[in-house]
């Protein structure tokens, strides 16, 4: 059973957005979001669909997302575990329900994925993993960056990649407020992945 403010097909508080309801340039930006090659994990049901109903925001936010994901040098897997410690300290039960499978494919190993989930020590996770995690703890869980924990991801990755990472981690936050606020409901029979 939905909430009484949850559209059915959308599965949140927004209806899903109609093509014919843009103008020429609006469906222009809806097309990329439906593209099997472009769009999102998602398509329209979860932050693609609800973006679009700001169609600047979707159409400014498309590039971001694509340099971000993909074309600014993060390997899969680092990009996941990103995504996956925003989430987690988000408490983001869609974005959760998109990127943990996403991040087994992209190799990110269990030990890890149970680590950030279950908000365990990080003894036992890959250093490559657990700087990422570390960072996203301090940055959203203490809302405070140590010394120690900033120079081991600089050292790691660079202030280019750093910067990069940070602005991936961001973005991933934002998604998370959009659905918290429009309250992304989970695919009808999905279990919940992530502890509350």
């Amino acid at each position: 059973m939905l909430p009484d403010d949850i559209h059915p097909v959308s599965r949140c508080r927004l209806p899903p957005p109609k093509r014919e309801d843009f103008d020429d340039a609006g469906k222009v930006v809806f097309d990329t979001y439906v593209d099997p090659k472009g769009g999102s994990i998602r398509g329209l049901q979860g932050p693609g669909g609800v973006q679009l109903h700001s169609p600047k925001l979707a159409e400014l936010n498309r590039p971001l997302n694509k340099y971000l994901r993909f074309d600014c040098g993060l390997t899969p897997r680092e990009r996941e575990v990103a995504i996956l410690i925003t989430a987690r300290e988000c408490d983001s039960q869609f974005e959760w329900a998109a990127h943990e499978p996403e991040g087994r494919t992209c190799g990110v190993p269990e030990a890890t994925i149970q680590a950030i989930k279950h908000k365990r020590p990080l003894d036992g996770v890959p250093e490559e993993d657990a700087v990422l995690v570390q960072l996203g703890r301090e940055t959203f869980g203490d809302r405070k960056l140590s010394a120690a924990t900033y120079k081991r991801a600089l050292d790691r990755f660079g202030a280019r990649k750093l910067v990069d990472i940070v602005a991936l981690m961001g973005k991933y936050s934002a998604t998370a407020a959009m659905l918290c606020v429009f309250d992304m409901q989970l695919d009808e029979g999905e279990t919940s992945l992530l502890p509350v």
